[in-house]
């Protein structure tokens, strides 16, 4: 009688069609079956011994490491001088900048010295010579540095606002120079340091011959060789002698007036000249048809002489 737990296995030919039946119990199929798990056990023991050993074989020995770790410092060195050179390049470009600036400041500095000359503004108010005062208290917050962007946008508000206030100095420099010009030409005062008025303008008894005469400008006396200035800014147009003035300069001061100073002694400026106001022309004398040191002063509106006495008394601008 066969045992309920048999296992038969049919194995068929291949020729003359003959089948064979092997029967197999319980402890022939588990040692079957065991033997097929550590088959497969082995199997994969092996293969996990190949790639251990695999990648064993690939890890880097310790001279491949130094040479991958001195690659790496020669890149890092690479970048760091590409780093290093950007931020020199930029410090010379903002070093430039400022240099820049700074002779614009000397520029602005020197035209503020010249409002201050001029008398526009107090000279106890502004010293262009010395810094702006300022100050204030000290912030309890953490400070840091400007960064180079930071800097650059400063730079730039500067030259901003630098630019804007030249143009500013220059429109008033424009300004002041044009008054100063107009009151350059502006004729008053007396054509004399020292000396006196000994003769008027209009008709009066000729010194020579006693007869009633017209004089066209005032006579000056005072000491000879003492100085005779120009009243006004203008072009000298006749510095020689002339029948009966002696040696006479004569000044152009434009929109048609001029003033001849007559009898120097001697003549300080020649035909073409600049004069300024109060700037000396000659020296008083007697030359020409003169009774002793004196000068004859005349002022001329387009060709027609006018009394020297009210640019005489005239109030200084």
């Amino acid at each position: 009688m066969k045992s309920e737990n048999t296992m038969n296995i049919i194995l068929v030919g291949k020729s003359h069609g003959k089948s064979r039946v092997l029967a197999l119990n319980g402890a022939v199929a588990f040692v079957l079956a065991f033997a097929g798990a550590a088959l497969i056990v082995a199997a994969g023991w092996a293969g996990y011994s190949v790639a251990v050993s695999q990648v064993d074989a690939r890890e880097p020995s310790e001279s491949e490491l130094v040479a991958e770790w001195r690659s790496k410092l020669s890149e890092q060195k690479t970048e760091l001088a590409g780093v290093q050179q950007n931020v020199q390049d930029q410090v010379d470009a903002l070093t430039l900048r400022l240099g820049e600036i700074q002779g614009r400041l000397l520029r602005l500095d020197a035209l503020g010295q010249r409002f201050v000359e001029s008398g526009l503004v107090a000279s106890d108010e502004f010293d262009f010579s010395q810094p702006a005062a300022v100050g204030g208290p000290e912030d309890s917050l953490p400070t840091d540095s400007f960064s180079a962007p930071e800097l650059t946008r400063m730079i730039d508000e500067l030259e901003s606002k630098m630019l804007d206030r030249e143009q500013q100095l220059r429109l008033l420099d424009q300004v002041s120079s044009r008054q100063k010009l107009e009151d350059g030409l502006y004729l008053e005062g007396r054509p004399i340091t020292w000396g006196w008025l000994s003769s008027r303008y209009g008709y009066r008894s000729d010194p020579f011959t006693g007869k009633r005469t017209w004089h066209a400008g005032v006579d000056l006396a005072g000491k000879d060789g003492s100085d005779i200035i120009s009243v006004a800014g203008g072009v000298v147009t006749y510095a020689a002698e002339r029948y009966g003035y002696g040696n006479l300069v004569e000044v152009d001061h434009g929109d048609g007036l001029v003033t001849r100073y007559a009898h120097c002694k001697t003549v300080k400026v020649k035909m073409g000249d600049v004069v300024q106001k109060g700037q000396v022309l000659a020296l008083m004398g007697s030359t020409g048809r003169s009774t002793g040191p004196h000068v004859h002063f005349e002022v001329i509106r387009n060709g027609k002489t006018e009394n020297p006495e009210t640019y005489i008394k005239r109030a200084s601008r």
